[in-house]
């Protein structure tokens, strides 16, 4: 039985803020990343059917006046994704769109603000974000170059992540995809990759029943 089957649904999310915790830690604490600072809540991005999974868990968590607000934040913004690309009426997946189409949209929408973004900075479903947020930060290591991971890191950490926690990083990855394969085929999926506001959904495809997540 493989490592994967024997952990509970959490574990990869709270092993993967572990790691970023560690390797920001062993960075000397160099990175702007800190409470308030939500430059990275702000654009449009995609996560996947395994975070939107731990989002409406985290939705379900919430008062309902809390949940409401989000919710129908992301309505909002969903309504205007589809205006601007209608292909996303008939599929909200983007796994398979070209990069040029991806890039135009997420240009379009630079300054559009998570629907859990708080007026104060603060994440609004922060013990079940997604994946991609508890991991951001850490600075991209390409062997000869290290470069920012975010717009506010004018400068890069002089010292680098060790290889261990590269390794741990490579593992954790090799996770994800090991458990979106599964729900995938659990859900019987047509995609793994939707754009962030349709995480905060109960139904994807607006008034044609509800999805098993």
């Amino acid at each position: 039985m493989s490592e994967i089957s024997l952990l509970p649904p959490a574990s990869l999310f709270e092993k993967t803020a572990r790691w970023f915790e560690r390797a920001k830690a062993s960075l000397l604490d160099t990175l702007p990343c800190c409470r308030g600072c939500s430059h990275c809540c702000v654009g449009l991005f995609s996560v996947t059917i395994l975070d939107r999974q731990e989002i409406q868990h985290g939705l379900q968590s919430l008062p309902s006046k809390e949940r409401k607000r989000i919710v129908d934040t992301a309505v909002e913004q969903v309504g205007q994704l589809r205006l601007a690309a209608p292909r996303l009426c008939g599929n909200p997946f983007v796994d398979r769109w070209p990069d040029e189409e991806l890039d135009t949209l997420v240009e379009r929408f630079d300054a559009l603000p998570c629907p859990a973004l708080e007026s104060d900075g603060r994440c609004g479903v922060y013990e079940y974000r997604p994946l991609v947020c508890r991991s951001m930060g850490i600075p991209q290591d390409h062997g000869l170059q290290v470069i920012g991971a975010c717009a506010v890191q004018t400068a890069v950490p002089l010292i680098r992540l060790s290889k261990i926690l590269r390794e741990e990083e490579t593992i954790l990855a090799g996770m994800e995809g090991q458990r979106l394969s599964h729900l995938r085929d659990t859900l019987g999926s047509p995609g793994e990759e939707l754009f962030l506001p349709y995480a905060f959904l109960s139904e994807l495809q607006g008034g044609r029943g509800k999805d098993p997540i």
